[in-house]
């Protein structure tokens, strides 16, 4: 992790390659996002670090990435971990690098890293985030998942409010552990996903493993079938987690149909692909699924753009 600290704000030296403003194209897919906020060229992003809530607002300046801590400048302990949030939030471990030279030779993955070169996989470093908004997802459209995710913060996470405007968390599995499924209903959540989401919360609150056990652990089909024995996980929705919360480069939610819609849109066919034809056409990328998945999911924003 390279950067420098200036007490109100930090800079992080990002390695190459890497392209913050096509980050901020992921991030900005959805008006109704509320985990964080896009302003011009620059990113807000709430975050709770050692029970204080910290407000980033992040930009690039000369090759820097420059995080500016909004209010008072916090402790020297706080800014540290929030380097490594914005390190690991950006996915600075991966090896781009090593990527790119995989799909320089693979002629469906070329014209996307020459479009979108430097975008990395924009993270969700809370696991019960990660798994709740990949339920929230299942079987709707986008607009009203991000719709459910709006309500859901604005009742039960914490806020800060920043030169009057407010900055919102997503609620943790501790306050969603005690609710009930009547709660969730009355959001328009449906009783089935209120049911998978409150059981989620109380599983991590009795913390039997938590992101850093699963982070720990090597083996992928471990971790997924690890999440997959919680109730309203199926494996769409542990590689999704496994992709946007664990950092695994393999993790693949083939079934994926943002991923078959991007394969239809990318290679010109008259229909989406069956599952099996995306398994076959999709075989040599064994060792770079989830980046390859991230890629294609950017040309849809291109494409509706």
């Amino acid at each position: 992790m390279s950067w420098l600290d200036h007490d109100s704000y930090i800079e992080i030296c990002p390695p190459e390659p890497f392209d913050f403003s096509e980050c901020l194209v992921f991030l900005a897919r959805s008006d109704q996002e509320v985990s964080h906020r896009i302003k011009g060229d620059h990113l807000y992003k709430l975050i709770k670090l050692d029970d204080e809530l910290v407000l980033l607002k992040i930009g690039m300046k000369q090759k820097m990435l420059n995080v500016e801590f909004l209010g008072k400048p916090p402790s020297s302990s706080i800014r540290k971990k929030a380097t490594a949030y914005v390190w690991d939030w950006f996915d600075f471990d991966s090896n781009l690098g090593e990527f790119y030279d995989f799909a320089a030779r693979d002629k469906v993955l070329k014209p996307l890293i020459d479009n979108f070169y430097g975008l990395r996989i924009m993270g969700i470093s809370d696991l019960f985030e990660a798994i709740a908004w990949a339920i929230t997802g299942q079987q709707i459209n986008l607009t009203f998942a991000y719709t459910l995710k709006k309500r859901f913060a604005y009742q039960y996470g914490e806020s800060l409010t920043f030169e009057n405007e407010s900055y919102w968390l997503f609620p943790s599995y501790e306050k969603i552990a005690g609710l009930d499924v009547e709660d969730l209903r009355a959001l328009q959540f449906s009783v089935r996903k209120a049911e998978y989401i409150i059981e989620v919360a109380k599983t991590l609150a009795q913390g039997q493993w938590t992101r850093n056990t699963l982070l720990a652990k090597i083996d992928d089909d471990e971790i997924r079938n690890l999440l997959m024995s919680i109730r309203g996980i199926g494996a769409w929705t542990a590689d999704l987690v496994m992709m946007r919360c664990l950092h695994r480069v393999n993790a693949f939610p083939f079934a994926d149909v943002g991923l078959h819609n991007a394969l239809k849109i990318h290679l010109g066919l008259a229909r989406k692909p069956s599952i099996v034809e995306v398994k076959e056409m999709t075989a040599t990328w064994d060792g770079w699924y989830a980046y390859a998945t991230f890629y294609l999911w950017r040309l849809l924003y291109e494409h509706h753009a």
